[in-house]
């Protein structure tokens, strides 16, 4: 590495990183921008009441069981924290197929 490091311009690398992480960064914002900008105009333009009955036509179409996920999915745009018993749940069956396995 060290070798490297001689043979590069290491103020030039630092000014090239540095304009990197500032495009970086404003790219972040704009497509942070575009999102809740395209988020809010979609959520707000079509009533959610349509949406969902448009859904249940579908699955009824299609005899599709939408079940109690759809319920409570919420509102369109926002984000839904996990539940965290998922993941001990997983746990407990991963441990009791490895007893299985081991007899």
């Amino acid at each position: 590495m060290d070798k490297g490091l001689a043979s590069m311009n290491v103020e030039q690398m630092a000014s090239t990183m540095d304009k990197f992480e500032a495009q970086f960064e404003d790219l972040d914002v704009k497509t942070q921008y575009m999102e809740g900008a395209m988020n809010s105009t979609t959520a707000t333009t079509t009533p959610a009441e349509q949406v969902d009955e448009l859904i249940n036509l579908v699955a009824d179409e299609n005899n599709l069981d939408l079940g109690e996920e759809f319920a409570e999915a919420g509102t369109v745009g926002k984000i839904k924290q996990p539940k965290e018993a998922a993941p001990a749940k997983a746990e407990d069956d991963l441990e009791a197929r490895l007893a299985n396995l081991r007899g």
